[in-house]
């Protein structure tokens, strides 16, 4: 093992002793309850199968027959999650030809920030995470089932899902993916019409035209974003199927890789294998070695909370430290855009996760000595599926990289380092995702221009206001101001300026896409301008350093007297709290924690006690 990589681990064990034996106490208590319908009331369980067959019903009345609950994130409006809606029944297929039953325990919400981006529903995105993960403790709340499909691929669903199903950690759980759609609209292309659009250099038709051609089709989008980063990071826990992360969907080897993960869940009850509960599988290494395959190719960083927010719940304390010291260290392996001009399907093509596993572990990088859903040791993950005479089989994967130029061996990475850093000084403490930034681009001085809504910035873009150097501030859009919406939006202006060759960044309370790209942005800064963090007391004017080799974010004054310039907050209130159901959410923005704890209304160490 990596030296850094053990004492990071190590670390983490240590800070989280308290916390992660009492997950485990709780865990080990709801396990020694048994089959779970078995303490339901005759009503009780007559309420839980009455609408089953008649072949369902009396296996349910066998206490020895494994009940498989399906907690699912269909709808047919998302793309990634419209390959859901017959799963279902093939699951229950599956099942039934084990002898055994799957219930569909219930649906969590599932929205799309690509439809979202720059819309008031942005407000609500980071928050739906929670409410995910509590709408999947109901559906798993009957008590009814012996193990559990979790079925979700986007942004904010599977840490939710993730979140809601470690505190049924007892339970036998395996993820089952849909996989990104086939290739569309080359990513360079995209890029290039979404920036002629916003220099109203092409019409509102072309860009339409533009979208549709690289959103085309069923299954998850084909950048590397939240959404494939969370199926990267999945299956580098060891819950996910070998090799299932990025088959696309409508494919025969789709269907049988969801019945061989239904099969394999009932496999992982007491009576029948070798009893393999959640909680020993999702343990402080396989956290380790999930946020070393996201450094490793560029991932999303939504995962800077997401990834806190669910180690917390099964008992882990992580922190921007530990990913930025990992950071430091894993190589960058994989160039899948905005990190290049590749997509999903071509990292898979060029060997995808085997491929990846195989290098990491042979670098050191990576806990091969962890359980997963297929049994100990991740090396089983240098392994992927194939169709063999209609059945399905593993065999290992490829050993040399198909292409270099998308995916690289250990030997001979794209960069030194995974490409994250945390930057702290005087403005807060924020994160940078520098991969695909250009290295002239990584330190920026300039004056700075506020705006206290990205509103403001597209506007003042468009009123050719900003044809100079200045580093962006926008604030008053952290998760207690307004919910931490992505700012997305505002990456065709601001890349348009730094093609022209203005020097250019971004410093913000708010967040970025999953997809964030070649302008140097500091994010999920806190204190949030909202809690009277120093981005409140920011002016126009006002000279910033934006320090991205040296880790550093810092408002340079010859004293702190700008702290204390009393400026007043705008009523955020007034624009971004009602309509579109944001009222509703007024309880979450009262409880939620800072970005580096999460982001999250939970408090997972009160809740464990």
């Amino acid at each position: 093992m990596h030296t850094v990589v053990e004492q990071v681990t190590s670390r983490i064990k240590q800070r989280s002793a308290a916390s992660r034996s009492a997950y485990l106490d709780q865990m080990k208590r709801a396990e020694e309850d048994g089959v779970h319908r078995a303490q339901l009331a005759c009503g009780n369980l007559a309420h839980g199968f009455a609408a089953c067959g008649a072949e369902d019903k009396n296996a349910l009345k066998m206490m020895n027959a494994v009940n498989v609950g399906i907690i699912s994130a269909y709808n047919d409006m998302l793309s990634a999650h419209q390959p859901f809606e017959h799963y279902p029944e093939q699951i229950r297929t599956a099942a039934r030809e084990m002898g055994s039953v799957a219930q569909f325990a219930g649906g969590v919400p599932a929205m799309c920030d690509g439809v979202t981006q720059g819309q008031p529903g942005m407000e609500l995105s980071l928050f739906s995470r929670d409410v995910i993960a509590m709408a999947t403790a109901v559906g798993m709340s009957h008590n009814m089932f012996d193990a559990a499909l979790y079925l979700g691929v986007c942004d904010k669903i599977v840490p939710g899902l993730l979140m809601g199903a470690l505190r049924f950690g007892h339970l036998p759980t395996v993820f089952v993916p849909a996989g990104p759609m086939p290739s569309g609209l080359p990513n360079k292309e995209k890029a290039k019409i979404r920036q002629l659009y916003a220099e109203g250099k092409v019409d509102r038709d072309a860009l339409l035209q533009c979208e549709s051609d690289s959103y085309h089709s069923a299954g998850t989008c084909t950048f590397y974003g939240t959404a494939n980063s969370n199926q990267m990071m999945v299956e580098m826990m060891g819950l996910h199927l070998p090799g299932s992360s990025f088959i696309n969907p409508g494919q025969p080897m789709r269907e049988a890789l969801t019945k061989e993960a239904t099969q394999q869940s009932i496999r992982l009850t007491a009576g029948n294998g070798r009893f393999t509960p959640m909680y020993e599988i999702v343990d402080e290494k396989a956290i380790v070695n999930a946020t070393v395959a996201l450094l490793a190719t560029g991932g999303s960083t939504n995962h800077t909370m997401h990834l806190v927010a669910i180690a917390r719940a099964a008992g882990i304390i992580i922190d921007w430290d530990d990913l930025s010291d990992l950071s430091s260290v894993v190589p960058l392996l994989a160039r899948v855009y905005p990190n290049g001009q590749a997509d999903i399907n071509h990292f898979q093509a060029a060997g995808g996760v085997g491929f990846l596993v195989r290098q990491l572990l042979a670098g050191g990088f990576l806990h091969e000595d962890v359980m997963t859903i297929v049994g100990q040791g991740l090396s089983r993950y240098t392994q992927e599926p194939f169709m063999e005479n209609g059945k399905l089989v593993w065999r290992e994967g490829v050993t040399e990289s198909m292409d270099e130029t998308v995916l690289r061996p250990i030997d001979n990475p794209f960069s030194k380092d995974g490409g994250l850093k945390v930057l702290q000084g005087n403005l807060g403490r924020g994160v940078i995702k520098v991969s695909a930034v250009d290295e002239e681009h990584r330190i920026v001085e300039a004056p700075a221009i506020v705006f206290n809504d990205q509103d403001e910035l597209a506007q003042a873009f468009k009123n050719g206001e900003l044809e100079k150097d200045f580093i962006a501030v926008v604030r008053y859009q952290g998760p207690k101001a307004i919910g931490m919406p992505e700012l997305h939006k505002l990456t065709p202006y601001l890349g348009t300026l730094q093609d022209k060759g203005f020097k250019v960044g971004l410093v913000t309370d708010g967040r970025m896409s999953g997809a964030s790209g070649k302008v140097p942005a500091a994010i999920h800064v806190w204190p949030e301008a909202n809690q009277g963090g120093a981005l409140s007391q920011v002016k126009d004017g006002d000279m910033i350093r934006l320090d991205a080799i040296n880790g550093t974010l810092t408002l340079l004054a010859d004293d702190e007297s700008w702290l204390e310039r009393g400026l007043s907050a705008p009523d955020v209130s007034v624009d971004h709290h009602k309509g579109m159901g944001r009222e509703l959410f007024l309880p979450m923005r009262r409880q939620v924690n800072c970005a580096e704890q999460g982001a999250t209304i939970f408090d997972f160490a009160e809740i464990d006690g």
